[in-house]
């Protein structure tokens, strides 16, 4: 097992009292509000966790909140770790290894991109169907963990085919429009230029983001099945023709969060 990773399941499981977390969720920029949704929550702050790194940028929380929402036992992560804020892969993707040490199965992530699918607008949802790691590096690079090794991982179905139904079916039951694409990430800290989202949709992807594709990598690693959904949360750039901020993201996902809250709480009800 990774160095840490049993001292922070023990740690957990010790303020946990017996509360086993069937599923974790993993909130973007901005996107954290479905945690008030919990019943009885335990909230854990990321920096009182063994090895666990703590975020540096705005609209991530830094804490586990674990709690029973829509009847399920679910641990929300609120706030993820980036590579741009110069972290290593292993730390960026530290919460999925205690996620698999805590014995869950289903992860659902979230996080806010840039729309460049045309037909997208700001405060749209999309379910992730597949992913694009333009990032130039993968976290399973010379094997996970002390005896891990080399794995050569298949992820021809990175995003569960099951739990994209059961998101189209929850969408549906509340009459919210929702896309359906490619999610491509990029390493960060800067946006993409006009040309890099125009040979980004000729490659085939509607949105763009900085995050989530490490975190599904490892995930898949451990054999735990993945939602995904993105906020689009401006158009980018080259699309309309507006400067690119973290304050538009964070704004117009705080918009967005009622919705997103709605879809997932459906979601997870039919786990």
């Amino acid at each position: 097992m990774i160095p840490n990773i049993k001292e922070a399941r023990e740690f957990l499981e010790s303020k946990l009292a017996g509360f086993k977390p069937e599923v974790a969720l993993i909130t973007g920029s901005g996107l954290s509000d479905i945690a008030k949704a919990l019943a009885n929550p335990v909230k854990i702050a990321y920096g009182d966790i063994p090895g666990f790194p703590k975020p540096s940028i705005p609209g991530h929380e830094a804490q586990m909140s674990f709690g029973e929402l829509a009847g399920k036992k679910v641990a929300i992560l609120m706030g993820r770790i980036h590579l741009y804020e110069g972290r290593t892969l292993a730390e960026v993707t530290y919460p999925i290894n205690v996620v698999d040490a805590l014995g869950i199965k289903i992860l659902i992530v979230t996080n806010a991109a840039g729309g460049i699918n045309p037909q997208y607008k700001p405060g749209d949802l999309m379910i992730i169907e597949d992913q694009i790691n333009f990032m130039g590096t993968n976290p399973l690079l010379g094997g996970l963990g002390e005896n891990g090794g080399i794995k050569f991982l298949d992820m021809s179905q990175a995003y569960s085919p099951r739990l994209r139904e059961k998101l189209d079916n929850a969408a549906e039951k509340l009459h919210m429009s929702i896309w359906r694409g490619v999610y491509l990430a990029t390493i960060g800290p800067v946006y993409e230029t006009p040309a890099e989202v125009k040979a980004f949709a000729w490659i085939g992807a509607d949105a763009v983001g900085m995050s989530t594709v490490p975190e599904v990598i490892v995930a898949r690693y451990h054999n735990i099945e993945v939602a995904g959904i993105s906020c689009i949360t401006n158009l980018a750039a080259g699309i309309s023709g507006k400067k690119l901020s973290h304050d538009e993201v964070l704004e117009v996902a705080a918009a967005a969060q009622e919705k997103l809250s709605k879809l997932l709480a459906e979601f997870i009800s039919t786990l």
